[in-house]
């Protein structure tokens, strides 16, 4: 067996440097020179993505439906130095809506495969690029009462897996984020209620409610050349929550 001994502080140099590497402070701005767009993002986890796609060197353009909204996120990072601009994008308008489950299929799945389709020409000709597409453990754990929403992010699982095999060819990686209960206006239906919180967290390995941030770090992940060799994958944010299908 070869020992080797180590003076106390090369020791504790050796374990600073695994620290940092492991944290993402050996190496800045991981998306420098790259370009971000993040719909719906002026609220909640877009805005989350948004600042920390930002503060990781990425220029980021925000969107959303309402220009107030737009110029709300764009003022608060900008004034936190990031570079970031906005425009306004209903990527799931449509003239006459007249049923529930078709608003919320073309919301949350056509739109998503028709912005796809919109970006990665340009993705192409940059020689690449990198979508995340934002589900929900509801795909995995259906929430009770909201069938079209679990069917339509359950859809986004397969979306993910064949646009990663479509896109591969221009070196589009395609990956998904499933976040579980995370603290946002849009669930807010489900931790107010202080029963209802108690018992979602009883099925969590770790026992709170989640923050838009958990789920920023790891779209900022899928985004750089850390995870040049992942596509087609779902990586699920929900504290621990059953999530098999």
């Amino acid at each position: 067996m070869l020992k080797v001994r180590l003076p106390l502080g090369a020791c504790a140099r050796s374990w600073k440097s695994v620290r940092m590497a492991s944290c993402g402070m050996a190496r800045r701005n991981p998306l420098e020179n790259k370009v971000a767009l993040v719909t719906a993002s002026t609220d909640g986890i877009g805005f989350a993505i948004a600042r920390r796609l930002a503060q990781d060197g990425a220029h980021v353009v925000v969107s959303s439906r309402k220009q107030q909204n737009v110029d709300r996120a764009v003022a608060a990072l900008q004034g936190e130095g990031l570079s970031v601009s906005g425009t306004v994008c209903h990527v799931g308008k449509a003239e006459d809506r007249e049923r529930l489950v078709a608003t919320i299929l073309d919301i949350n799945v056509k739109a998503a495969a028709l912005l796809t389709k919109a970006v990665v020409p340009e993705m192409a000709k940059r020689g690449g690029g990198s979508i995340v597409i934002v589900s929900s453990i509801g795909a995995y754990s259906p929430f009770p009462s909201l069938g079209p929403y679990n069917v339509s992010k359950t859809a986004l699982l397969g979306l993910t897996k064949n646009l990663a095999i479509e896109l591969a060819e221009w070196n589009v990686r395609v990956n998904c984020l499933a976040p579980g209960l995370i603290k946002t206006s849009f669930s807010r239906m489900l931790w107010e209620d202080q029963a209802r919180q108690e018992s979602i967290k009883a099925a969590m390995q770790i026992k709170r409610i989640g923050k838009p941030e958990d789920c920023a770090g790891i779209v900022s992940f899928l985004c750089s050349e850390d995870a040049s060799y992942i596509t087609g994958e779902t990586v699920v944010v929900a504290g621990g929550t059953q999530s098999h299908l």
